[in-house]
């Protein structure tokens, strides 16, 4: 009798054990795509500085952002999407006033994975 709850326990902590792992390695492989602006997008003029919206927004190393604009200047496709680097990213609109206007972001990205 003793034997068998022992063989049950070992049974149940080693499933527990692996839901513990697969919990862990969703947690580190996860990573997210952030559109910048929400739905208005990459915009000029931008209705609010890109600095707020980032501020509201919890970024790791390997997420992505995804800058949708009808311009397609600078980066060719109009869609986007920027692998994030770790520490601090800049991004900044190349057309003239429109970085004196808003159109900047400064993204700091944090040593954990967002989920």
């Amino acid at each position: 009798m003793k034997a068998s709850v022992a063989s049950n326990l070992a049974v149940i902590s080693f499933h527990l054990l692996i839901i513990g792992f697969s919990s862990i390695s969703v947690y580190v492989n996860a990573s997210r795509n952030h559109i910048v602006g929400g739905d208005r997008g990459w915009r000029f003029p931008s209705k609010s500085s890109y600095n707020i919206w980032d501020l509201h927004r919890s970024f790791a190393a390997g997420d992505t952002l995804c800058l949708y604009n009808e311009l397609r200047q600078s980066m060719s496709s109009g869609s986007d999407k920027i692998r994030l680097k770790k520490r601090i990213n800049y991004f900044i609109c190349s057309l003239p006033g429109h970085c004196a206007a808003g159109m900047k972001m400064k993204v700091q990205v944090k040593k954990k994975k967002s989920h």
